[in-house]
């Protein structure tokens, strides 16, 4: 996990934090875990064994959409193409009480995103590639409902039966992986090798 108290920026590969399900360090860190971020992870990890990566965030536009009641919307491509994917936990305080555990696990079932209501964004992957990817459209879904509830005067909403048909298009998993593992994560990791490669150290 990552280590408390850092700035993304200053997270390197060899500053994350070694845990077991039950919180023990694994590894001889100096540093510690946020313990509402211990409960979220550990929740995941606990029964979703395909679950290698969890990213969770706080952002302004992933919040925002939390704590609207119709949550996300089909307001755009790239919501239509994830919100079948999208699973909802109710707020139930801050999450350092592992009582709420099994509630989180049975809201996110199956699914790889979670909208937590009045809280954030949640992302679960196979590898880091498939969860940082999904919750790059997670995020930038909630940028574009924030900007465009903030702005239009007049929403045009797609046409009846677009949104389904739209989500049915971005659901054949080979190609998923495919784009995210072998071209968009790439991408990405060549970018910010240009912008600060000590990520790696």
């Amino acid at each position: 996990m990552n280590p408390y108290g850092f700035f993304f920026d200053e997270i390197t590969a060899s500053s994350l934090v070694k845990i077991d399900l039950e919180g023990n360090k694994l590894d001889d860190s100096p540093h510690f875990v946020n313990p509402a971020g211990f409960t979220i992870h550990s929740a995941v990890h606990e029964i979703r064994h395909d679950a290698n990566c969890v990213i969770h965030l706080h952002t302004i536009p992933g919040t925002a959409v939390s704590t609207a009641e119709e949550g996300l919307l089909p307001l755009n491509q790239t919501a239509m193409l994830i919100r079948e994917e999208l699973a909802y936990h109710e707020y139930e305080g801050v999450a350092v009480d592992h009582d709420e555990r099994p509630r989180l696990q049975e809201d996110l079932g199956d699914k790889n995103m979670m909208l937590l209501w009045n809280h954030g964004t949640l992302t679960v992957g196979e590898t880091v590639a498939e969860a940082f990817m999904r919750m790059y459209y997670l995020e930038r879904a909630c940028e574009m409902q924030v900007a465009t509830l903030s702005s239009a005067k007049q929403l045009h909403n797609p046409m009846q039966g677009i949104p389904e048909r739209t989500a049915t298009q971005g659901t054949d998993p080979e190609l998923a992986q495919k784009v995210t593992n072998h071209l968009a994560w790439p991408a990405m990791l060549r970018k910010l090798d240009r912008i600060d490669p000590s990520y790696r150290d």
